[in-house]
């Protein structure tokens, strides 16, 4: 069984409910088929869907026609109005923007999980979970990851990474890149099931480089190994001094991750977004993302490049991320 068939057999026993906001777009709606129809999840769309399909116990929610929408103006409002928010604006956002809708109906517990990003932009996507949903308590910020699953591979947990922040932080600071590290150890932890090693990715390999970016990542290693003692995690590494046994032994050769890799940190979002789309392409890698993050409740951003195939499984992902 292949990883994400494991993924999409574990979601198929928590039974959450994940939100659809773009039924405009064919491939949401193929995919929400699916995932209903397999018992990946309960979906539920918003909006009329773009072709005929057949519900099947799936929800379909128009916003203007739905009896909590009063009540939904009203939270929002309560929630927004110190920042200028007025009700007009709250039921506008309401009937405008389906990610407004579908943040409430899981902020209000009709929902666990969304997915969006087919036709919605990443900004689009993130600005009202931030606005509604907020932060996890005790997480300093929200990031984004992919999770790569390469075939015939030895390296990594056999050929599956976590990469790091390949979505929203365009240059973190090392604070931001340790936090970006705790988060995605965890995250990997949880989904993969297996010890999360850390490695903090830069041009450099244990000091072969003297430059400012291979300062900012030493330091985040120095701030990740002070908050987050549990993992093991190290740096600064080259690519392959990270992940390639051989090299590491040369590289880093006291380091108990270097060459066993299969959390990357990258120092910046280009490096990262690069980094995935090289490895998606060329090792023809199957690549689940960008999934975020920190957020109280799980909200994931779709690459608008995704597939039918692409969806269900960022589906299957987001309802493991659902805290029971």
């Amino acid at each position: 069984m292949s990883f994400i068939e494991e993924i999409k057999t574990a979601a198929k026993q928590r039974g959450k409910r994940i939100v659809l906001p773009e039924a405009m777009d064919e491939r949401v709606v193929d995919a929400a088929v699916i995932a209903q129809q397999e018992g990946i999840a309960k979906i539920i769309l918003i909006g009329k869907p773009c072709k005929d399909i057949s519900l099947d116990g799936m929800e379909c929610i128009l916003p203007e026609e739905d009896s909590r929408l009063e009540l939904f103006i009203d939270q929002l409002y309560e929630l927004r109005k110190e920042k200028g928010m007025t009700k007009e604006e709250a039921k506008r956002y309401l009937l405008t923007d389906s990610m407004y809708f579908a943040c409430m109906l899981v902020k209000l517990g009709y929902a666990d999980g969304i997915v969006s990003g087919a036709c919605h932009s990443t900004a689009n996507t993130l600005r009202p979970s931030l606005q509604i949903l907020k932060t996890k308590p005790g997480v300093k910020l929200v990031s984004s990851f992919m999770l790569m699953i390469v075939p015939n591979c030895s390296y990594g947990e056999n050929g599956t990474f976590l990469f790091s922040d390949c979505g929203l932080e365009q240059n973190p600071t090392s604070e931001k890149l340790a936090a970006i590290a705790g988060s995605s150890a965890l995250s990997f932890q949880n989904l993969v099931h297996k010890e999360p090693k850390v490695a903090f990715l830069s041009h450099s390999s244990k000091g072969s480089a003297s430059h400012p970016d291979v300062d900012k990542v030493k330091e985040a290693l120095e701030i990740a190994q002070k908050e987050y003692p549990q993992y093991e995690m190290d740096g600064e590494l080259q690519l392959d001094a990270a992940i390639v046994p051989e090299v590491a032994a040369s590289k880093a050769p006291n380091s108990s991750v270097a060459g066993k890799a299969n959390v990357l940190i990258f120092p910046d979002l280009d490096a990262g977004n690069i980094g995935y789309k090289l490895v998606q392409r060329l090792a023809k890698a199957e690549a689940y993302g960008p999934i975020t993050q920190g957020m109280s409740k799980p909200v994931n951003d779709l690459s608008r490049g995704c597939s039918k195939e692409d969806i269900v499984g960022a589906i299957a992902i987001t309802a493991l991320q659902v805290e029971e």
